[in-house]
């Protein structure tokens, strides 16, 4: 699947939709107990069930101001996990940025939403045997419980989470914790929306300045098929919480008209929500 860039302008911020690649899960494990008879035509499974799902960072910019919301999966995998979640990763993140002109270095700021292994992975990287930041000039943000569970995730979130994903950032004296809702820098904020995680956040950008708002939805909606409530993946660790938190985002996103930027979507990395009698409908942004 060929990439090519797609931007939105939001307030005084470009946004540019990269790529580290794609991988592939399996279809009932990411609509939980919605039937296949619905998912299935909307993320067509391949004969072992699975569903391709984008990993795809986003490049925020606005004067000096170079921030990578998410970073991707990464290239630190044996081959052994490269087949089981089929990673795709023809075009990187530093393939990505390289085509819009920015280079690791420029980075200035990168944000994470949670510390799950395909939203992270990417933001380390090996080098002459040594695992060291990709962006050694950007200050890191996480939130400070998915850094504690990360850095030991005991036997129930193991499969989720890894410690060399942050361990190396926070020897590099580059990692910031944040907690509860916060504004990271002017303009870019993160608010919790628990229960895909133990402490998963949504980024807002321009919430209370002029023209569009954007809200990264991370895996609180992973896919713009994901729009209804009750579409809870089985992976969510808390799934009262989640429907409440997906509830309460949905509604505020479509009734502001926020423009979504979605992780997962293999096709759409932009689109609002919209209310649609008693449910939601996706809208294409171009």
């Amino acid at each position: 699947m060929k990439w090519e860039p797609r931007r939105i302008r939001v307030g005084d911020w470009t946004v540019t939709a990269l790529t580290d690649g794609f991988m592939r899960l399996d279809g009932g494990s990411m609509w939980g107990v919605v039937p296949k008879s619905i998912w299935a035509g909307m993320t067509p499974p391949d004969d072992d069930n699975t569903i391709l799902l984008a990993l795809r960072p986003f490049l925020a910019e606005r004067g000096d101001d170079k921030v990578v919301i998410e970073v991707g999966i990464g290239d630190r995998w044996e081959e052994k996990w490269r087949s089981i979640y089929k990673i795709d990763r023809t075009t990187t993140l530093v393939d990505a940025l390289g085509a819009v002109g920015v280079a690791p270095e420029d980075v200035t700021h990168v944000v994470a939403s949670h510390c799950h292994f395909d939203h992270i992975g990417a933001q380390v990287t090996e080098r002459e045997g040594e695992l060291v930041p990709l962006f050694p000039n950007a200050r890191h943000f996480a939130p400070e419980v998915e850094i504690a569970i990360a850095k030991d995730p005991g036997h129930v979130r193991r499969a989720s989470y890894r410690p060399e994903d942050v361990v190396p950032i926070e020897e590099a004296g580059l990692l910031e914790g944040y907690a509860g809702d916060a504004e990271l820098l002017e303009g870019l904020r993160v608010h919790e929306a628990g229960g895909h995680s133990d402490d998963v956040h949504v980024v807002t950008l321009n919430e209370d300045g002029e023209g569009d708002t954007a809200i990264f939805w991370a895996d609180v909606v992973p896919t713009t098929h994901h729009v209804q409530p009750p579409y809870i993946m089985a992976y969510d660790i808390d799934v009262v919480r989640s429907f409440e938190s997906r509830s309460r985002w949905l509604e505020r996103a479509a009734s502001e008209g926020w423009i979504g930027l979605f992780y997962h979507d293999p096709d759409e990395p932009f689109g609002r929500i919209r209310r649609d009698g008693k449910r939601y409908r996706f809208e294409r942004v171009a």
